[in-house]
């Protein structure tokens, strides 16, 4: 699909400036930035993201189970 947009000159010259500097085309620049907004990840990989930061810091309970109401008591006094 092709998408037409507007821009001063100015900014579209920053852009290639910034696409330049990064080693990439102004169209992989506007291609990779559109992804991160939309978040083209594969869920298997944010998944698998995920898995590794419970791992890592799996939380600070003890295994104590702890209640809504404690939970959020802090917020609410």
């Amino acid at each position: 699909m092709n998408l037409t947009i507007s821009a001063d000159d100015d900014l579209v010259e920053r852009a290639r400036d910034l696409a330049r500097r990064r080693g990439v085309s102004l169209q992989d620049l506007l291609r990779d930035y559109l992804r991160s907004l939309v978040g083209d990840r594969p869920a298997t990989e944010v998944a698998d993201e995920l898995a590794a930061v419970w791992e890592e810091s799996p939380g600070h309970s003890g295994g104590r189970r702890i209640r809504r109401e404690e939970a959020y008591e802090e917020r609410l006094a």
